[in-house]
């Protein structure tokens, strides 16, 4: 779609990243994923509502000892195409077929923010073998909750901003607190994000409710939040407690939403742990 924008310095973004491209088409979408390799039980991250896969590569190398991370690019961002949808289910769909074609049976999802919502679906509708899930910071809005935090028109004033042209400088003032690397792919990245992927998804964190699947997402699961997250709060902690006693919850200090870029250091100590359970 014209309203998605891939620069020659973005592409070339990739020449630095250890990982190799890999294609899956579903329908009539083909979806683009980092493989990043090795004998390890297979790792499948999925990224948030405006992160590609590129964003998470600061997460997916620091893991390639433990486990084999492939970062996907969800349907609508990055290398992936737009879909006609972007339901929750077509996300979860996508997500099954990616596994089923890459042959990734016994994988654990990791998903932050959207991702994590899509991660949650998927080992509870359990139409593909995983070892378990991780679900970092997943927003908890939904029909008759408090709406999700950051309003569509912010998000739409952040992809204008990237496609007529922005860089780390800029982003910085909004995220202040990133390492200079992530404020810089941001930068250059951020366009490749869909408006209609980005404004279905919005819509989709205020009328298909977490807490529908959450209490189905079978054990092994944990749910990793910020300390100081809008998103996922103390009460919200509470409910996911409840809702699915068997999950462990683990919370990330000095974070907030954006756990992994706001304290890079505690969010991956924390899914390290968890991951050394899963995989053992």
């Amino acid at each position: 779609m014209p309203d998605r924008v891939l620069t020659q310095p973005a592409l070339a973004d990739l020449a630095h990243v250890p990982a190799r491209s890999r294609w899956v088409t579903t329908g009539p979408i083909r979806l683009h994923a980092l493989d990043y390799g090795g004998d390890g039980v297979p790792l499948l991250v999925l990224p948030g509502i405006t992160s590609p896969a590129i964003a998470m590569d600061f997460i997916a190398r620091e893991l390639t000892d433990l486990v084999r991370p492939i970062t996907l690019d969800v349907r609508g961002r990055g290398l992936s195409d737009d879909g006609p949808s972007y339901t929750l289910e077509d996300y979860a769909a996508d997500t099954e077929a990616v596994v089923t074609a890459l042959g990734l049976d016994g994988a654990v999802l990791l998903g932050h923010s959207m991702g994590a919502r899509i991660a949650g679906l998927t080992a509870a509708r359990g139409k593909v073998p995983l070892r378990g899930s991780v679900l970092v910071d997943p927003p908890m809005s939904g029909p008759g909750r408090a709406p999700y935090p950051t309003t569509l028109t912010a998000f739409q004033l952040q992809l204008q901003q990237a496609r007529r042209g922005t860089d780390a400088d800029e982003v910085a003032r909004s995220w202040p607190r990133w390492p200079r690397r992530e404020q810089e792919l941001r930068a250059r990245w951020l366009a490749s994000c869909g408006e209609e992927a980005v404004a279905e998804t919005h819509r989709g964190f205020e009328s298909e409710d977490f807490f529908a699947f959450w209490p189905s997402v079978p054990a092994p699961t944990a749910l990793v939040y910020g300390a100081d997250s809008p998103v996922v709060t103390a009460l919200g902690a509470d409910e996911a407690v409840r809702a699915n006693p068997a999950a462990r919850l683990v919370e990330v200090p000095g974070a907030g939403h954006m756990v992994f870029w706001d304290n890079p250091r505690g969010a991956l100590e924390a899914v390290r742990d968890l991951l050394r359970g899963l995989v053992a």
